[in-house]
């Protein structure tokens, strides 16, 4: 018997495309990845050292449940210096990367039939956490017209006495856009708790973002490493919580994860306070491909209203060619072995865009779009 909660999860789509892709490479068939959120850069050289030295050193056993205190004391140092914030360390739980931190947070505050509010277009996952720890996600669609902002006005609509969080994520995954500074201070003054995940920050190309714990310091916090330091499969993330929810958050992380990988906590505290210039040079590759991916889709017809100003992402409207994104991305993997996104998996309001990522070699991308360009010439 499969639980209920098991069965009604719904997939991740654009693993299934990325899955699909590895199945044609196994079979010698060459396919160029636009779909996935991974960086391609190898991680930087002072958190490669932290993670060997820590092995060396005999860094190997169980950490504080919470975090090393070591790598707290740098987050906190780091929202200070960036974001002129003071986070007590002890207000910081680090997870096993962003998606734990994720299970806890809406575990702690959802019951169930509790609401939470997110984005439309959103990031595909944020619903089914929400399902799995008994809360009804609730979707206010943001429209690219408006830069795929959420309206606090729409926000504001869909409150109710159920409501318990608002979801926010600037840069935002799929659409690779910020919320301006007013309208998140408009979210934070909504009198409901904000969770604010700011995994892409760092990976910005024009204007600056802003974190929640500027407008709201009773605010949530989700982040992590895997984007901005290239660390995906190291598994580094945390959060950031108001002191009464610390305690809670710890008892849920000591019996579900026990703690993070302890040598590659002490790999976290290099990236903070080390890895600028390699983030710097990585920021820059990643923006010399979004302006030549943004131009190309453009010339290849695809819809582009708003240029995307962060995160390794375009959202670009393919409604012209076909209003069903599952199958035109998996047309275009089997006929033009370019891996794509499909919109729906972020949301009804994705429907007919598909996302590309353009965390991949510019000479890849460019390959990746003659194809696609093949593709519909042959339409």
């Amino acid at each position: 018997m499969i639980s209920k909660r098991a069965e009604e999860m719904t997939p991740f789509l654009v693993m299934d495309v990325l899955e699909r892709a590895r199945a044609m490479e196994r079979q010698g068939i060459d396919v160029v990845h636009l779909e996935v959120g991974e960086p391609d850069f190898d991680i930087p050289a002072p958190v490669r050292e932290a993670v060997a030295e820590a092995l060396a050193q005999g860094h190997t056993h169980y950490t504080h449940s919470c975090g090393d205190p070591q790598l707290r004391e740098a987050i906190s140092e780091h929202y200070y210096e960036k974001y002129s914030v003071t986070v007590d360390p002890e207000r910081i739980v680090v997870c096993s990367g962003t998606s734990p931190a994720m299970m806890l947070v809406f575990s702690l505050l959802l019951e169930g039939g509790d609401e939470a509010i997110v984005s439309d277009p959103g990031y595909a996952c944020y619903p089914n956490f929400i399902r799995f720890a008994g809360g009804v996600p609730v979707p206010v669609p943001a429209a690219e017209a408006d830069g795929f902002q959420l309206n606090p006005g729409a926000v504001r609509s869909r409150i109710t006495d159920k409501t318990k969080a608002i979801v926010i994520n600037s840069p935002s995954n799929p659409t690779g856009t910020l919320l301006s500074a007013r309208r998140m201070e408009e979210i934070a003054d909504l009198g409901v708790r904000v969770i604010s995940d700011e995994i892409y920050h760092g990976l910005v190309y024009a204007g600056r973002e802003r974190s929640i714990l500027e407008f709201a310091d009773d605010a949530i916090v989700l982040n992590g490493f895997s984007k901005l330091y290239a660390m995906t499969g190291l598994r580094l993330g945390y959060l950031i919580a108001p002191p009464e929810f610390i305690r809670p958050i710890q008892k849920m992380q000591q019996n579900l994860f026990i703690c993070a990988n302890s040598a590659v906590q002490r790999a976290g505290i290099a990236a903070l306070r080390e890895a600028g210039d390699d983030v710097e040079r990585m920021r820059r590759t990643y923006d010399e491909r979004r302006r030549f991916m943004i131009k190309r889709l453009r010339k290849l017809g695809f819809g582009i209203e708003v240029e995307p100003t962060g995160a390794f992402y375009v959202f670009a409207d393919a409604r012209h060619i076909s209003s069903d994104s599952y199958k035109l991305a998996f047309d275009i993997l089997e006929k033009a072995r370019v891996g794509v996104a499909p919109g729906i998996d972020f949301g009804a309001n994705g429907e007919g865009y598909l996302r590309f990522s353009y965390a991949n070699s510019i000479e890849r991308i460019a390959e990746g779009l003659d194809r696609i360009e093949g593709y519909l010439q042959g339409l």
